[in-house]
């Protein structure tokens, strides 16, 4: 039993290496997903804030016509 542990664990140093830079990539790939949706969730709001000042606008009109 212990020959089959001792042999799954790999002491490859090149697959050390390689699993390192992958996490490396991955963890990059994954902060700047994370800039993208902070990115993406301030201009979702700023168009949302565009949209309820633009009603309120529109809103405004009607009662200006409605008054003369």
């Amino acid at each position: 039993m212990a020959k089959a542990l001792i042999g799954h664990v790999t002491s490859d140093l090149r697959t050390t290496a390689a699993l390192t830079l992958e996490n490396r990539r991955l963890r990059t790939r994954v902060a700047d997903l994370q800039a993208l949706v902070l990115r993406l969730q301030a201009e979702n709001d700023q168009l949302m804030a565009d949209r309820a000042a633009a009603a309120r606008d529109a809103e405004r009109g009607l009662e200006d016509l409605q008054l003369a």
